[in-house]
């Protein structure tokens, strides 16, 4: 699978967007900015591929970034090491 990318951004009625990278609409509209963080990540780790989370303030300038990485599709069996 493709790494995908999902940008947290504000909205005019201080509303938070979820959105896909080069979708149309939003994915998700969320009161407040750290749930819309924590939707976006959710949907990324949902994702074999994994992807990023970059979030913007109320200025508009990307403020921070997090890397979801993929899951492990065979993790390992021995749990005492």
């Amino acid at each position: 699978m493709t790494k995908k990318t999902y940008y947290v951004t504000p909205r005019s009625d201080g509303d938070w967007n979820v959105k896909r990278e080069g979708a149309a609409r939003p994915s998700v509209v969320a009161p407040t900015q750290r749930a819309a963080e924590q939707q976006a990540k959710t949907y990324l780790r949902q994702n074999p591929g994994g992807g990023e989370v970059r979030i913007q303030g109320l200025d508009h300038r990307f403020r921070d970034s997090d890397t979801i990485g993929r899951r492990d599709p065979n993790p390992p069996r021995d749990t005492r090491h």
